[in-house]
C-alpha cells in the first residue's frame, strides 16, 4: 500500500548515483577540523527528540547568565555540504523536504549525510551553526551571536526519559541534570511571553502512525503533547525569529526567506463568534461566550473547560478556530507571523529536513563571512530564492495530502478490525455541513467522515444542517450537533465508492 503511495507521488527514498558520490566525497572529507570552525565541544550540548530519530537537527545547552540564561542551540551544519550547483543541492531541491510515512520516511538528502555525517549524533564532533541567545530575568532577548562551530553532543535524550526526570523521576544523563533544569525554566518564561503576547495555543492530539515490526500493520497512537516538547519548541521558535532578524539587520546582500501567517481577518471572527456562539447555546453553555471587545482569543480559548461534555464541546470550538486561522506560507518579504506571535520568523532550525533551512543557513554564513558564495555556483541569489520558496511550499502541501492517505489507510486497517470484532468507538462532532459530518475519534484522534445519507437511513427521516446541527425534517428534532460525544459504529464498506458506512450513536 505504501509503495503504491509513494510511486503516485514520485518518491523514491533512494538517490541518483551522482548524488551519492557527492555524499562519499565528504564522508571521506568531512571537514570536521575545518579552521573556519569555532571550537565548542567543551559545551554539554544534549539532542532531545523521539526515541526512534536518527536525523537529529539540533541540540541544545543552556546555563545561567547574570539574572537570565544564555541558550546555546546548536543546527547541523548541512549547508557546508549541500551546496548551490551540485548534485546534492539540486536533488535536495527537486524534493524540497523529507517526507513522513507510517515506518518510512523519504530523506531529502542520502542517510549516509543526515543520520551519520551531518546529524548531531552523541559521542561524535559534529559541524553546526550555533546560535547563543542571552535572555534576561523575564525571558526577553538581550542579545544574539551566532557561529559555524565544531561541537560534540553528550547525550541523545527521548521525550518522555525528560519529562520522567522533570516529573520526579531519575535524570536521564547523570551530571546535567542542571541544564535539563535550565531548558524547563526558560521554556516556561517563553511560554508567559507568548501568552502575554496572546499567542493562540490550540488543543489538539498528536497522531503518529507507525508499523508494527511483527505483523506490518498499522499501530496509530495518539498523546497529548508533553511539557518538554513545548519547552524544546519554544527554544526553536526562538532561533527562527532571532535568524530572522539577524539576516533582517544590515546584510550586504540581503536574500532572506520568511514565513508569514496573516491573522485571521474580521470576517474570519465574525464567522467564529456565531458558529462559537450557537455551538454553546445548543448545549447550553452560553456563559463560556467569547466577547471579543473584551477579550481576547487566545485568552477565551485557554479558558474554556477541559473536562466531560463541557470539554468536547471546547474541543469543536478550539478545532473551528483553528480553521479560521489560515496557513503560513514562505515569501521573499517580511512579515508577521501571527501563529508564533513573531514580527519575522524564519525556517532555520531543520536544514537536513528543509530545503529552506539550507539556504537560509547558507546566507547567515554569507552574513558572517561579509561576502556572497561564489558566482560560479551556478545560481543567482533572487533566483534560487524563488526556487526554494516553491519547492519549500510545494513539500508542505504533499506532506499534508500524505498525512491525510496515511490517516485513511490507518482507517481503514482500523474500520475492518472494528467490524469483524463489533466493536465500536467515541469520538467529538467537529463540523456538520449539507452532505456530511466530521467527527474526531477519541483515539486515535484522526478525523473520519460520516456521511448524511448514512444516517438517514439509520434514522429513517430525512434531515438537514441548520447552522451547527442536523435536524429530521419530519419530526424537527435535533439528530446531530456539532460538541456532542458519539459512538461510531461501522456498517460496511462501500466498495463501489471506496467510503465506510458509519452509524452514529449517543
Amino acid at each position: 500500500m505504501l509503495d503504491a503511495l509513494l510511486a503516485e507521488h514520485g518518491l523514491d527514498p533512494a538517490h541518483p548515483d551522482a548524488v551519492m558520490d557527492e555524499a562519499r566525497h565528504w564522508v571521506a572529507h568531512p571537514g570536521i577540523d575545518s579552521d573556519d570552525l569555532v571550537d565548542l565541544t567543551a559545551m554539554p550540548f544534549v539532542t532531545i527528540d523521539e526515541t526512534t530519530s536518527k536525523d537529529l537537527d539540533q541540540a541544545v545547552f543552556i546555563e545561567p547568565f547574570g539574572e537570565g540564561h544564555r541558550v546555546h542551540y546548536a543546527i547541523a551544519d548541512a549547508s557546508y555540504y549541500v551546496r548551490p550547483g551540485t548534485a546534492l543541492y539540486t536533488e535536495a531541491l527537486r524534493r524540497g523536504a523529507s517526507f513522513y510515512l507510517p515506518g518510512l520516511v523519504i530523506p531529502m538528502l542520502p542517510k549516509v549525510l543526515s543520520e551519520d555525517l551531518i546529524s548531531l549524533n552523541p559521542y561524535v564532533d559534529r559541524r553546526a551553526l550555533v546560535w547563543s541567545v542571552t535572555l534576561d530575568a523575564s525571558g526577553h532577548v538581550r542579545d544574539t551571536r551566532v557561529q559555524r562551530a565544531r561541537v560534540h553532543s553528550r547525550a541523545k535524550l527521548a521525550w518522555g526519559e525528560v519529562q520522567g526526570f522533570y516529573d520526579g523521576g531519575d535524570s536521564p544523563a547523570p551530571g546535567l541534570e542542571a541544564e535539563l533544569l535550565a531548558l524547563k525554566a526558560v521554556g516556561e518564561k517563553r511560554l508567559a511571553l507568548a501568552e502575554a503576547r496572546h499567542v493562540v495555543h490550540f488543543r489538539r492530539k498528536e497522531v503518529v502512525v507507525h508499523l508494527d515490526d511483527g505483523d506490518g500493520s498499522f499501530v496509530a497512537v495518539s498523546d497529548e503533547r508533553l511539557d518538554v516538547e513545548r519547552y524544546n519548541e519554544q527554544i526553536s521558535l526562538l532561533t527562527n525569529e532571532v535568524g530572522a532578524r539577524f539576516l533582517q539587520e544590515d546584510h550586504p546582500d540581503p536574500h532572506p526567506i520568511y514565513r508569514v501567517h496573516e491573522p485571521p481577518s474580521h470576517e474570519r471572527l465574525r464567522r467564529l463568534v456565531s458558529h462559537a456562539d450557537a455551538v454553546l447555546a445548543a448545549h447550553h453553555m452560553e456563559q463560556w461566550r467569547w466577547k471579543p471587545d473584551e477579550e481576547g482569543l487566545a485568552a477565551w480559548l485557554r479558558r474554556l473547560p477541559r473536562a466531560g461534555e463541557e470539554g468536547r464541546v471546547a474541543q469543536a470550538i478550539h478545532h473551528a478556530a483553528m480553521r479560521s486561522s489560515g496557513r503560513a506560507v514562505f515569501q521573499a518579504e517580511p512579515g508577521r507571523h501571527h501563529g508564533v506571535g513573531a514580527e519575522v520568523y524564519g525556517r532555520f532550525t531543520a536544514p537536513m529536513r528543509e530545503i529552506v533551512g539550507v539556504f537560509l543557513h547558507e546566507e547567515t554564513v554569507e552574513k558572517l563571512r561579509g561576502a556572497p558564495f561564489p558566482e560560479s555556483l551556478g545560481w543567482a541569489d533572487g533566483a534560487l530564492r524563488e526556487a526554494v520558496i516553491h519547492a519549500s511550499d510545494a513539500a508542505r502541501s504533499l506532506q499534508r495530502e500524505l498525512d491525510q492517505e496515511a490517516n485513511r489507510l490507518v482507517l481503514d486497517q482500523l474500520f475492518a478490525e472494528d467490524l469483524a470484532a463489533g466493536r465500536a468507538r467515541r469520538g467529538t462532532v467537529m463540523e456538520v455541513s449539507q452532505g456530511k459530518a466530521f467527527v474526531q475519534l477519541d483515539d486515535p484522534a484522526i478525523e473520519v467522515k460520516v456521511y448524511r445519507a448514512h444516517l438517514e437511513k439509520h434514522w429513517g427521516e430525512r434531515a438537514e444542517a441548520e447552522g451547527v446541527v442536523f435536524r429530521g425534517k419530519t419530526s424537527g428534532a435535533v439528530r446531530l450537533g456539532v460538541g456532542q460525544e458519539v459512538g461510531v459504529e461501522v456498517v460496511c464498506k462501500d466498495e463501489q465508492l471506496d467510503r465506510w458506512e458509519l452509524y452514529l450513536t449517543p
